[in-house]
C-alpha cells in the first residue's frame, strides 16, 4: 500500500458472510499465510464469504476431538479450509460471520 493512502475494503454482497478474526493467533497466521500463498488465500476468502458451510475436499467439518470448539462460552462446529502445502484455516460460522480461530501455515500436528 502506498504511504498516506487508505486501502478500500472488499465489499460483500448481502448474501455473503463476513470474515472475522476470532483470536490473535488467527490474525497472525492469516498475515503469515497470505505472505506465502496469496492467490490461494484469495480463493479461500471467496469461498468462505460465499458458501462456508458447503462440504467438499477443500472445505469441510472437522472430526473427532476437533469437531467442536468452545469460543466465548458457546460450543460451535469447527470447520477447516485446506490451503496448499498443508496450511489450514480453522473456523466456525455464526450469524452470517465466519470466525477464524486458527490459521496454520503448515499441516497442524493436531490433525496428523
Amino acid at each position: 500500500m502506498t504511504p498516506g493512502k487508505e486501502a478500500v475494503p472488499r465489499p460483500l454482497r448481502r448474501s455473503e458472510h463476513e470474515i472475522i478474526f476470532g483470536t490473535t493467533n488467527a490474525r497472525k497466521g492469516w498475515i503469515d499465510v497470505l505472505a506465502v500463498q496469496r492467490n490461494i488465500v484469495v480463493q479461500a476468502w471467496e469461498r468462505l464469504t460465499s458458501d462456508p458451510l458447503a462440504d467438499d475436499p477443500t472445505c469441510h467439518g472437522m472430526k473427532g476431538d476437533l469437531e467442536f470448539v468452545t469460543h466465548k462460552g458457546v460450543s460451535h462446529r469447527r470447520r477447516q479450509y485446506e490451503l496448499s502445502h498443508g496450511a489450514r484455516i480453522w473456523f466456525y460460522v455464526e450469524a452470517g460471520n465466519v470466525i477464524l480461530l486458527d490459521v496454520h501455515t503448515h499441516h497442524p500436528n493436531a490433525t496428523k
